[in-house]
């Protein structure tokens, strides 16, 4: 027979083991490619000390002369908090009563709640890759009082999410706010609140307002002052490679980062993340010049495109119009503990929700990513059809 004890025990020795794998490994290409450490976990932080430059002590000279005067290697201390990742499971005591005299029944009822599980954190743990760790989704994009609202961008949204909205540092939501329907092709969330939007608006996940891990968008956000703690003007070493300005997709231009990371900063990318508008964009400029489109099969099943043997992936989670150009070898994703269940003082991880004929269980990670080498990363943004490019020229008056 099925009971409350059965149910704990598959959690545990069973479901846990197979949902933290598929978090660390099937969650997103990118993050398959990053190492995983407990090590410089100090208490709630990380504390690591990224090397930069080389060895002064080299030199030449004669068989009579001094020797080389020492120079240690250049260190600096990388410093982040430890991000709370949390993942919610609810399963009713209707349905657990009414699967108890069936095995069958029972299994798929943990399995569809498991499976709901790790595709919602996938999702966000995907998304956070790429954010700033500020938990930002989008902004609010016109002033309206509707529930249906449009945002800047919509590829960190999906129904069923439970978002906040801010002005500026103050929460205008007093509960979690559900996306009902996202439209994409007008740009536009709806709700199951109807809101007055006037003012700066800007959506994050519930609760997740500068909470969420350092993803690249702080590495390359240009007006950060500082990177984990450390000053960009005393280190100017920390700033990565970033060009804007709208490009035509080529081999050129992703050959010109690559070299000039590898030139310049001693830095190999061996990983490519785009968007999937530029994604097309290369594979339009291969076929139109009959390049070979090879294809490559990543860690975790993943199929993809190259650039030279290096794999070009495109990521929803990635900016339309952008590149990034990646050596994963400098990212760390530091962790107390692999996921865990968040166990109360009698070890249950089935717990009665107050008040209300339900069990849930948390899955819980703490972890931070840090990326060793920053500078050694490059970014192209405003990528863009050469149609789009011509239009926009401003013509030059040459007169009679």
């Amino acid at each position: 027979m099925v009971t409350l004890q059965t149910a704990e025990n598959a959690l545990k020795n069973v479901y846990l083991g197979v949902v933290a794998n598929q978090l660390n490994v099937k969650t997103n290409p990118l993050l398959a490619r990053i190492k995983h450490s407990s090590k410089d976990v100090w208490g709630k932080e990380i504390r690591k000390l990224a090397p930069f430059g080389i060895n002064g002590g080299i030199g030449a000279g004669s068989e009579i002369a001094s020797l080389p005067q020492s120079s240690a290697n250049g260190y600096v201390q990388f410093v982040s908090e430890l991000k709370n990742l949390y993942g919610k499971i609810e399963i009713s005591d209707k349905a657990l009563r009414a699967s108890a005299n069936n095995i069958g029944a029972f299994v798929n009822l943990l399995s569809d709640e498991m499976e709901g599980l790790v595709k919602a954190s996938a999702f966000n743990l995907g998304r956070m890759l790429y954010g700033d760790g500020s938990g930002e989704l989008a902004a609010v994009s016109s002033n309206e009082t509707s529930n249906f609202i449009t945002v800047s961008k919509t590829n960190n949204f999906m129904e069923g999410m439970l978002i906040d909205i801010y002005n500026g540092d103050s929460k205008i939501n007093t509960q979690p706010i559900k996306i009902l329907y996202v439209d994409r092709d007008q740009c536009k969330i709806l709700l199951d609140q109807t809101l007055a939007v006037s003012g700066s608006l800007k959506i994050y996940l519930q609760g997740s307002k500068g909470y969420e891990i350092t993803g690249l968008g702080k590495i390359f956000d240009t007006e950060a002052t500082t990177l984990y703690g450390v000053s960009k003007t005393d280190y100017p070493w920390l700033k990565p490679y970033v060009q804007t300005g709208d490009t035509e997709i080529s081999e050129t231009l992703i050959q010109n980062a690559i070299d000039y990371l590898d030139e310049n900063k001693d830095s190999q990318v061996n990983y490519i993340s785009c968007a999937s508008n530029v994604r097309r964009l290369y594979q339009e400029h291969l076929a139109a010049y009959r390049r070979n489109i090879d294809i490559m099969e990543l860690e975790g099943g993943y199929k993809t495109i190259t650039h030279n043997g290096i794999p070009v992936v495109a990521d929803r989670f990635v900016d339309k119009g952008t590149m990034y150009l990646l050596n994963t070898n400098d990212f760390t994703m530091h962790e107390l503990c692999d996921w865990k269940w968040l166990e109360g003082e009698d070890g249950r991880v089935l717990k009665q929700n107050q008040g209300y004929p339900t069990y849930s269980a948390t899955l819980v990670k703490y972890a931070e990513l840090i990326c060793d080498k920053p500078c050694g990363q490059a970014k192209i943004t405003d990528i863009k059809p050469s149609d789009e490019i011509e239009s926009e020229r401003i013509p030059v008056d040459l007169g009679e």
